[in-house]
């Protein structure tokens, strides 16, 4: 039995509003890159009917020189409300490429600002952003005066420990129009490493009148509401607790409405989930689909007798037949254990 402070439980039962926009969910799918395509949020929204979903994050510069809309960029109608993520450290390829995402369907336009990935920091996106305060509030400035949806930012808690600048660096984004913050309890530096800091969320929250999303380290239930006592945020984001899992922002949000806890799919429901995912891939990307898709299987391969052996087979698979089998076999072997 999870026991919630009055406080977190009346916030939980409440839509989110995010500017102009509510949001029947204080559960969210974090933007990922090479994971959140269309395939994926499919999945996801099947267990999270009502939760924003993002898109994996698309290079401002690239839709200004292409003078086209990249495939990341591509909404199914039926999967709303949903996000567009954009990454750049120039205000106006910035708000061109917002305009463009709106034009595609997007409820919110979100700008990251914590990527910490040097390829995306050494061209002055993502986290480094945080070291450039000026530019980040004309970013902001820039995209709120593009668009008619509401402008959010998804950040860290600084550079490093010794430049954890975030309650400064948040106010500025909220000064120049930001609807909702989402931050990752941890500094650029850090990387995916340690533990999210959610006290630090706290201490922003304590600063802004917008929505605060805390994020890092939300693998379950509990953590959600671990994370939410503690930092008192307006709801949570899930990232890599959704890897091999698309469940996870289902069973969240279905927590927060109910106050019920979801039986978790067993091994055999986990790998009926995999063909889905993989026929899915192949259906959108073809060959280039399954070769994504390896890395993904493997993710959905824990947890049961014989895991490993299959994630090391999953890996080598070429085409849709090769992972179907595996599967199948796969699930043949646990229905017969259980």
């Amino acid at each position: 039995m999870i026991k919630l402070s009055p406080n977190i439980k009346n916030k939980i039962y409440q839509p989110l509003k995010i500017g102009s926009v509510t949001i029947n969910s204080r559960v969210l799918q974090s933007p990922l890159s090479g994971v959140t395509d269309l395939v994926f949020r499919r999945l996801v929204r099947k267990y999270a009917p009502e939760s924003m979903l993002y898109t994996e994050m698309v290079n401002a510069k690239e839709i200004h020189h292409l003078r086209e809309i990249p495939k990341l960029m591509e909404i199914d109608p039926n999967e709303q409300p949903i996000s567009i993520q954009l990454f750049d450290c120039r205000p106006d390829f910035m708000g061109e490429a917002a305009q463009k995402a709106v034009s595609e369907g997007a409820k919110t336009v979100d700008i990251n600002m914590g990527c910490p990935v040097n390829k995306i920091t050494k061209k002055g996106g993502g986290s480094s952003l945080l070291r450039q305060p000026d530019t980040a509030e004309a970013i902001i400035r820039r995209v709120v005066q593009a668009v008619d949806v509401p402008v959010t930012v998804k950040t860290r808690l600084g550079w490093n420990e010794s430049e954890i600048n975030i309650v400064d660096f948040a106010l500025r984004m909220q000064d120049a129009g930001a609807a909702m913050l989402t931050l990752h309890g941890r500094t650029r530096e850090q990387g995916y490493t340690g533990s999210a800091n959610w006290e630090w969320i706290a201490k922003v929250k304590e600063n802004l009148s917008i929505p605060v999303i805390a994020n890092g380290d939300i693998f379950s239930v509990e953590a959600a509401i671990k994370c939410l006592e503690i930092s008192n945020a307006d709801g949570v984001m899930c990232s890599r607790g959704t890897l091999g899992y698309p469940f996870l922002v289902g069973e969240i949000d279905h927590f927060f409405k109910t106050g019920n806890i979801l039986n978790k799919p067993n091994s055999s429901e986990l790998l009926e989930c995999a063909k889905e995912h993989l026929k899915g891939l192949y259906w959108y990307k073809g060959y280039k689909g399954i070769l994504q898709s390896r890395k993904q299987m493997a993710w959905y391969c824990k947890g049961f007798q014989g895991a490993a052996e299959l994630r090391e087979k999953m890996f080598q698979i070429n085409s849709l037949e090769d992972g179907l089998q595996l599967l199948d076999e796969a699930i043949l072997c646990l229905s017969r254990k259980q």
